[in-house]
């Protein structure tokens, strides 16, 4: 793979029941057929994040490239004791944020579960929600009428609308699941500064999710 090749899925290969770790470990030994399975393994997921991420799906297709083409420089750097998936968020975070650096794009405290209703009226039923009930988006039925898709919407407006770094921060911890010391090694960042960030990109969630309540979304 060169860098001036466009990845496509559009001719999928075959099904392959080798860990990401052995594809790799594979790639750079020469195996032709290991990225591809790779790049089809990882197209929505790892699509889904950038475009949340970057807020624009042909900057996500963008960065989504350059991300696999920099897996494929550094395959022989890639410690095959250890899972690929962080390594590949990690470098695709990282493309993320040159993107928006080259392209001159710059961009609020509470607990996880604390919930996001005000006390005293004006949340509705959504007063006992929390922010890891609204990511899962797997809660009962609310006393003001919303359905799945209409709470699934919401929640992604919300994150849109945060600052860079405070979205970059929750898709890594809350929708990619990364660890804290993941995320600090995927940000190049100390560990104590994972948690505030993270912390304060709740409160930030919570303020934004207040504000669709208040104008119907």
């Amino acid at each position: 793979m060169t860098a001036d090749r466009r990845i496509s899925a559009n001719n999928t290969p075959p099904a392959d029941d080798r860990t990401d770790e052995a594809l790799v470990y594979a790639h750079r030994n020469g195996d032709e057929t290991a990225m591809p399975v790779l790049i089809v393994r990882y197209e929505r997921e790892l699509l889904g994040f950038l475009t949340r991420l970057m807020g624009n799906r042909a900057a996500a297709e963008d960065v989504f490239q350059e991300a696999f083409i920099q897996i494929h420089v550094s395959a022989d750097t890639f410690d095959v004791s250890r899972r690929f998936k962080p390594w590949l968020f990690t470098i695709a975070a990282n493309k993320g944020r040159d993107y928006y650096r080259k392209h001159g794009r710059h961009d609020a405290t509470a607990d996880l579960s604390a919930p996001l209703g005000r006390s005293g009226g004006g949340g509705g039923g959504n007063d006992g929600l929390t922010f890891v009930d609204l990511l899962e988006a797997e809660i009962p039925a609310l006393d003001e009428p919303m359905n799945q898709e209409e709470l699934r919407n919401r929640v992604r407006n919300s994150i849109d609308r945060l600052p860079h770094h405070l979205r970059e921060i929750i898709l890594l911890a809350y929708f990619q699941r990364m660890s804290y010391n993941q995320i600090a090694d995927s940000l190049g960042i100390p560990l104590g500064t994972v948690k505030s960030r993270l912390h304060t990109a709740v409160a930030a969630f919570a303020e934004v999710w207040q504000q669709t309540l208040g104008t119907g979304g």
